[in-house]
């Protein structure tokens, strides 16, 4: 099918204008302008093929607030960076976890279903089936913290009060028998005292130093003996085996 003179004409224009705006010419009010031979002040100045300045921020949004950013920034180090100011004792959290936390880690934190255990493991880290719990795989009790903190209860993650988080915090770490007093007041202050059985079997990642004889810089160039062959081409190479040909599993 043949267009008509008159379409023909349209798509011809249509062609030409598009080389024009290709090569640098701008349409405004019906009249071609020229490319502009150099950058604007706002980009700067184009030489020698380098990339021209961008103007400073892209006018999209605005900065975070301190209100916001403090928000957000609610993780705790192992150092008590972090931790929220509070208290709570063994009894206060066995309350808060009765109804926050023991539908899905159990009564006594035997892990309810699929859902994980938070005590027990003991002696179990260098078995076929280890048990992560807090007592028996976790290093610091400020990890606890944290992590109760930032994502728990689930499904309403940080919904508890300083004081509850502490209070729960110490239930978890009684069912650990790491705090023995059912009394007991943890709080941002006597955290440090804290010490979880696996602690010293985590230390810092030193591969850098350690296994630094085991690096070698990779080869870039001339690399194999001999002329390079080439064995194959991809598109004739059928890596897919015929049925009844493949390999076979015990």
């Amino acid at each position: 099918m043949s267009k008509s003179p008159e379409k023909a004409s349209r798509a011809m224009r249509g062609l030409a204008l598009a080389a024009l705006v290709a090569g640098g010419a701008v349409l405004a009010g019906g009249a071609l302008l020229p490319a502009p031979t150099q950058a604007t002040e706002t980009t700067g100045s184009v030489t020698d093929g380098a990339f021209p300045e961008l103007p400073t921020g892209l006018g999209l949004g605005r900065p975070a607030s301190a209100e916001e950013i403090a928000g957000w920034n609610i993780d705790v180090r192992p150092d008590g960076l972090g931790l929220p100011e509070g208290r709570g004792t063994v009894l206060e959290g066995e309350e808060v976890y009765v109804m926050q936390c023991a539908v899905c880690h159990g009564d006594f934190g035997e892990g309810a279903g699929r859902w994980p255990m938070l005590a027990g493991g003991y002696e179990t880290l260098d078995t076929h089936d280890p048990m992560k719990t807090v007592g028996s795989y976790w290093p610091y009790a400020s990890t606890l913290i944290d992590y109760i903190y930032r994502a728990m209860p689930y499904g309403n993650a940080q919904s508890l009060s300083p004081d509850e988080l502490y209070a729960v915090s110490a239930y978890v770490l009684y069912l650990n028998d790491v705090i023995l007093d059912e009394d007991f007041e943890l709080s941002h202050e006597n955290y440090a005292e804290i010490e979880l059985e696996n602690v010293a079997n985590f230390f810092p990642d030193d591969r850098e130093v350690a296994e630094k004889h085991f690096w070698r810089e990779p080869c870039m160039t001339n690399c194999a003996e001999g002329q390079a062959e080439i064995l194959m081409r991809a598109r004739a190479l059928d890596v897919t085996p015929e049925p009844g040909q493949g390999p076979t599993v015990d």
